[in-house]
């Protein structure tokens, strides 16, 4: 039996595992399963690859999605630009293009862990459709893993962006510091934060939502719930919403499709 999963911390409500096993009872796809691995620290990670000789591919989310990357043998061009990985290809025998490279699996190993990021896609192709021309300039609230997905999204676009956290960091911007300006001038705003999730649902980035207005479009990474109060108030203001539920999907279906690759995906 092939076996997939998930890390990260904490885990308690998990879309992939839902996802996943919905996906294969539809398809009728046998002998495959998929498993959730609450991974508080990336020091049990060689242990759970141990311990899980039949993994082919595991997906990563917080707080793994960066620190990970120094555990893999081989990681994407473009997951390396973004700096972030979300999906892991366990390969059973080296990639020829990873013995090109001089990049093998570390000796010892009967397998290769190959690094991806699927988020890129699936923000891709999630906010494409909802593009127009108002859409200049963006506003990433947060900077986290999934902002750097974000990030690499927007500059493929060529659509400018301002970056506002919590903490003063030099280019940034600090959420108190926002201007009605800024608001007005960065009509795609994108929340990368957890702030909203599920069951903190009152909780939204502070932001002066009194600036919004109907050119606007409020993209929420978080997907549960449907509607977070991020975006209630874009709602409440006549913007356009979007939240992180078909960011998912497109995401899980370029995962799939890269652990069953027989070569390394472009």
């Amino acid at each position: 039996m092939k076996t997939y999963g998930i890390i990260g911390y904490p885990l308690s409500h998990s879309f992939s595992k839902q996802f996943f096993t919905d996906k294969f009872e539809l398809e009728k796809i046998e002998d495959v399963r998929y498993e959730v691995h609450p991974l508080q620290s990336l020091g049990d990670f060689d242990e759970l690859l141990n311990k899980h000789s039949t993994l082919c591919g595991l997906n990563v989310t917080i707080p793994h999605k960066v620190d990970i990357m120094k555990y893999l043998d081989w990681v994407s061009v473009e997951a390396k630009e973004i700096g972030a990985v979300n999906c892991i290809r366990i390969a059973k025998e080296s990639p020829v293009t990873a013995a090109l490279t001089g990049e093998l699996g570390i000796e010892g190993k009967n397998f290769m862990l190959e690094g991806f990021n699927t988020d890129a896609y699936g923000f891709e192709k999630s906010l494409k459709p909802l593009l127009n021309s108002s859409h200049e300039r963006a506003m990433i609230l947060g900077d986290g893993g999934a902002a750097k997905a974000v990030k690499f999204v927007l500059n493929k676009l060529n659509i400018p962006y301002i970056t506002v956290v919590r903490t003063a960091t030099p280019g940034r911007i600090l959420y108190q510091d926002l201007t009605a300006e800024q608001v007005d001038s960065h009509k795609l705003i994108i929340n990368t934060t957890p702030v909203g999730t599920s069951p903190d649902v009152d909780a939204c980035p502070p932001i002066p939502y009194h600036y919004i207005g109907q050119e606007h479009l409020l993209y929420d990474l978080i997907y549960n719930p449907p509607v977070t109060k991020f975006l209630k108030n874009g709602i409440d203001r006549g913007a356009a919403i979007k939240n992180g539920y078909e960011m998912l999907v497109l995401q899980a279906e370029k995962s799939w499709e890269i652990w069953n690759s027989k070569a390394l995906h472009p």
